[in-house]
C-alpha cells in the first residue's frame, strides 16, 4: 500500500491576547487541494510548547467558555515556577498537557468528516508571542 503525505504551514497572527482561533475554513482548503475527492487523514499540529489544537463549536460562545475555563484553571498569576515574559506566562507552558498540539480528523471522498457544530481551533494563550505557525499535513 503506497501512502502519500502532503504538507504546509499557515501563518496565524494571534495578537496580544488569549484566543481560539478557527481554523476549520484553512483546513478545508488545504483538504480540497490535495485530497482531490480522496480519503485520508488531516493531521493538525502547532510546534509551539505554549499552543493547542482543540475540536470544539465555536460562535455560540463554547470558545469562550474553552477561554474562561482555562482562565480558571491556569491562572495569570505568580504561582508559575516557570517565570518570564509577562504574568502567569509559566500556565501557557502547561496548556498543552490539557489542549494538546495536534488533532487528527479523518477525510472521507474529499471532505472534512467534522460533526455539524465542529470546528478545528488554535488555542493561544501566550500574549508574549503572536505568530503562530500550523503545520497541515495529509495522509492519503
Amino acid at each position: 500500500m503506497d501512502s502519500h503525505v502532503d504538507s504546509e504551514v499557515v501563518q496565524v497572527h494571534t495578537g496580544s491576547r488569549d484566543v481560539v482561533h478557527d481554523l476549520t475554513a484553512e483546513c478545508e482548503r488545504f483538504v480540497a487541494s490535495y485530497a482531490v475527492g480522496g480519503s485520508g487523514l488531516l493531521h493538525v499540529f502547532v510546534p509551539h510548547a505554549t499552543a493547542g489544537i482543540a475540536i470544539l463549536e465555536t460562535g455560540a460562545g463554547s470558545d469562550d467558555d474553552l477561554l474562561a475555563a482555562l482562565a480558571a484553571l491556569l491562572p495569570a498569576d505568580d504561582r508559575w515556577r516557570h517565570r518570564h515574559g509577562s504574568r502567569g506566562h509559566g500556565r501557557s507552558h502547561v496548556m498543552p498537557a490539557l489542549v494538546p498540539p495536534y488533532a487528527t480528523v479523518p477525510v472521507v471522498d474529499g471532505r472534512l468528516a467534522l460533526g455539524t457544530w465542529q470546528s478545528i481551533c488554535l488555542v493561544d494563550l501566550n500574549v508574549d508571542n503572536p505568530d503562530r505557525e500550523v503545520r497541515l499535513s495529509l495522509l492519503a
